[in-house]
């Protein structure tokens, strides 16, 4: 582990202290490619318009035309936190413009993601009857089966989604999403959540047209950017200047208390307060909650937590969602050690290799995903976890670093290897893919010389960008409450200082965590001392150390502490 400042431009930095940005945030905003001012807090004004997203007209014409015929809508989710989230929006948007609308969440285990033709025999047995619409969100670029088999019972198919298309198309009366060709939206890094959000921002404006209504009586759709922040933060999608400006809206109102019931209670569940709500509380305590049902449960349980208008309900739909991340967490951890024993047998460690690629007939298949990301991060190589799927087949969820389009280096080893992957897709930084069970061993050997060839000694070497060190006068509250303020995340990096340090006294808590008490050894903190926590760490601090750290602020017992979260340690693997 090496670190590396980031770089900050002097004139961008001046620009922003100019315009009455504090000195650390325009330095550390400055340093991401921020040189206006104006981009920091923008209202909802510098949204860009839904009128640049190909299709979003199209499919608010046929959402209107639906519902003035009083047609019948089916949403089909994806069924983790983006999926539930956008389909949460989809509900309660095209209820408040009179649409007759549903939803089926298809299960990980029994269906299979996305829009298949299992599905959409289910969609058209529904209590109600056959809907006309399926609406897919989150899902549906890769359909091309079940959008068929939804034609031939009868549903016409709207597929919103963000994932990356394969070389051909569903054949679906609309399709919205800003990664197929043609589509020039500037912003190509919407989540599924996002796009839904804009097909209802067309769809006021088509009705609005056909006068439904007028400017001041039409409905309110920034009541749904709390979910929208939420799905947003919790796909890990790249936070551009568009993302940015939905998940401060979303955070704004989550801190005045406008939020959803279920929302309100997925807070009080994981003991955080959304008057102090960031986007680390979205991805880090109320994500995983969600993500939970989908990976050992039934979505259905979030989409009905993040629907529901009645608080009891919502409080009991939470606490039913932190039991399940409980059970998750207990998996994950027994699954992430009997990784670590499988990666210790191999004859080659992962130091070695330009990939790790690793399958237990043991593990959950709804767990793979994160057990993988936790490999990435410890060994920095890109990895994919498999579990068995039933009927003779594996399914593997795969993490990236960068430099490594992941879904991209799958397309390349089916092509290598026709036949072997039964389904795949995803992104730059995620994606899945099936494979029969006796096609593991050959698997591993072409993705791991596909990772060969594309990574450089460069990219496998593992790099921390780090902001410097933070001098002694702004290590305060204030400073943890403005950092706090902001919207961080994937491509937007939270703030990490470096620090050099001595540790004076240091000893374990809780399951497996690490509390020291440190000297900082750099200039401008003055020798000072601090109280640096260790998250899930068992290895004591060696006696002195270049440390990376997030700012902390604490507060217990009506007292603001602050202390240094650990994040990395100079040279350490």
């Amino acid at each position: 582990m090496r670190f590396v400042a980031r770089e900050v431009p002097p004139r961008a930095a001046h620009r922003l202290q100019s315009a009455g940005v504090h000195p650390l945030l325009a330095q550390l905003l400055a340093a991401r490619g921020v040189d206006d001012a104006r981009a920091i807090d923008p209202g909802l004004g510098a949204l860009l318009p839904p009128q640049q997203l190909l299709g979003a007209d199209a499919a608010a014409r046929a959402l209107a035309d639906a519902i003035a015929r009083g047609q019948r809508l089916c949403v089909v989710a994806d069924y983790d936190c983006d999926g539930a989230t956008a389909c949460a929006v989809a509900l309660r948007g095209l209820r408040m413009f009179g649409a007759q609308v549903g939803y089926l969440v298809p299960n990980r285990f029994r269906t299979g993601y996305g829009l298949s033709p299992a599905l959409a025999d289910e969609v058209a047995r529904q209590p109600g009857g056959r809907p006309d619409w399926i609406v897919t969100v989150d899902n549906g670029i890769a359909s091309i089966d079940g959008v068929a088999r939804a034609a031939e019972l009868g549903m016409r198919v709207l597929v919103t989604d963000h994932h990356l298309p394969g070389e051909q198309l569903p054949a679906a009366e609309v399709i919205v999403n800003p990664n197929q060709p043609g589509c020039g939206f500037p912003s190509r890094n919407l989540a599924g959540v996002g796009v839904m959000f804009y097909v209802l921002l067309a769809l006021r404006s088509e009705l609005r047209a056909r006068g439904a209504f007028d400017q001041a009586s039409q409905p309110r759709l920034d009541s749904l950017l709390d979910l929208v922040a939420l799905g947003t933060v919790a796909d890990v999608v790249q936070l551009d200047a568009n993302n940015r400006l939905l998940v401060a809206q979303g955070l704004r109102r989550i801190r005045d208390g406008r939020m959803q019931p279920g929302l309100r209670a997925l807070f009080e569940a994981a003991g955080r307060d959304p008057a102090r709500a960031s986007s680390m509380d979205l991805g880090f305590s109320l994500g995983p909650r969600i993500n939970a049902a989908g990976r050992l449960a039934d979505m259905t349980v979030g989409i009905e937590c993040l629907i529901t208008d009645d608080a009891q309900r919502a409080t009991e739909l939470a606490q039913t969602l932190d039991a399940i991340n409980r059970e998750r967490r207990g998996i994950e951890g027994q699954m992430r050690e009997q990784a670590l024993q499988l990666l210790a047998e191999l004859p080659q460690q992962p130091s070695a290799r330009a990939s790790i690629c690793l399958y237990s007939p043991q593990w959950h298949e709804g767990v793979v995903g994160i057990v993988s990301g936790r490999l990435k991060e410890l060994h920095h190589r890109p990895t994919v976890v498999f579990a068995p799927a039933g009927d003779g087949q594996l399914r593997g969820s795969g993490r990236s670093i960068p430099g490594f389009h992941l879904r991209d280096a799958l397309d390349l080893v089916s092509k290598r290897e026709p036949g072997l992957l039964l389904r795949f897709g995803g992104h730059a930084a995620a994606a899945g893919c099936t494979l029969r069970a006796d096609g593991f061993a050959r698997f591993a050997a072409a993705f791991d010389a596909v990772a060969a060839e594309l990574l450089s000694d460069a990219l496998l070497a593992r790099r921390l960008e780090v902001d410097g060190e933070l001098p002694q006068q702004w290590f305060d509250a204030q400073i943890a409450a403005l950092l706090q303020a902001q919207v961080w995340g994937h491509g937007f990096a939270p703030p990490l200082f470096s620090s050099h340090v001595e540790v004076l006294q240091q000893g374990q808590f809780g399951a497996a965590h690490l509390r020291a008490r440190v000297r900082l050894l750099d200039d401008r903190a003055g020798g000072a001392t601090r109280e640096l926590i260790a998250w899930n760490r068992s290895d004591f601090l060696p006696a002195r150390a270049h440390v990376a750290w997030r700012l902390d602020s604490n507060a217990w017992q009506g007292r603001v502490q602050l202390r240094m979260l650990l994040e990395a340690i100079e040279g350490e693997v």
